[in-house]
C-alpha cells in the first residue's frame, strides 16, 4: 500500500506543478469543443475520486468479500494509457467547473481524504472490499486506488496535451 500511496503523492504533485503554472483563463478554456479544459479535467478527477470513497466506505461498512479471479490479473497501469480513448461514465463528467483555486482546493481535500480512508482501513482491509469499477467489473479496494493513480496519470498527460495546444 505504501508504494501505492507514494505513487498517489507523485503524479498528484507533478500535476498540481503543472496546473498551478496555468493562468486562470487559459484554465478554463477549452482547446476545442470536443476537448475538456484544464478545469474540467481537474474537476472530473475529482469527481472520479469521490466515487471511490463513496464506494470504498460503502465496502468498508459490509462483510470481507474477494474480486473476481480475472479482476487480480488486470494490470492499473493500464489506465495510464492514451493510445486507449474511454469516454466516462455520465456520473464523473464534469458539467461545471469552479474557478480555479476553488477547483484546486477541492480536488485536495478529496484526495486527502481517500488518503485518510486508505490509512484508516488499512491494506488489509481495502484488499477484502469489492468496487465495481465501470470498464474492469469487480476489483477489490486496494487495486480501486491504485486505479485513481493511474488514472490521474492519465490526465496528467492530458493536460499536458492541452496546454501544448494552447
Amino acid at each position: 500500500m505504501n508504494k501505492i500511496i507514494k505513487r498517489l503523492d507523485s503524479v498528484h504533485q507533478k500535476l498540481l506543478d503543472t496546473v498551478l503554472a496555468v493562468d486562470p483563463d487559459r484554465f478554463k478554456q477549452r482547446p476545442t469543443e470536443n476537448e475538456w479544459s484544464v478545469a474540467e479535467i481537474i474537476h472530473h478527477l475529482q469527481l472520479v475520486e469521490e466515487r471511490v470513497i463513496s464506494e470504498v466506505e460503502k465496502g468498508l461498512a459490509g462483510p470481507p468479500q474477494r474480486a473476481g479471479l480475472l479482476a487480480r490479473f488486470i494490470p492499473p497501469s493500464i489506465v495510464a494509457s492514451r493510445l486507449v480513448r474511454v469516454k466516462a461514465p455520465k456520473a464523473v463528467v464534469p458539467t461545471s467547473s469552479p474557478e480555479k483555486q476553488e477547483a484546486i482546493d477541492n480536488f485536495e481535500a478529496t484526495r486527502k481524504r481517500l488518503k485518510e480512508l486508505c490509512a484508516k482501513a488499512g491494506p488489509q482491509r481495502l484488499g477484502q472490499i469489492v468496487l465495481k469499477h465501470p470498464f474492469f467489473g469487480r476489483i477489490d479496494g486496494t487495486a480501486a486506488v491504485s486505479f485513481v493513480s493511474y488514472h490521474e496519470l492519465r490526465h496528467y498527460k492530458q493536460i499536458r496535451e492541452v496546454l501544448r495546444k494552447g
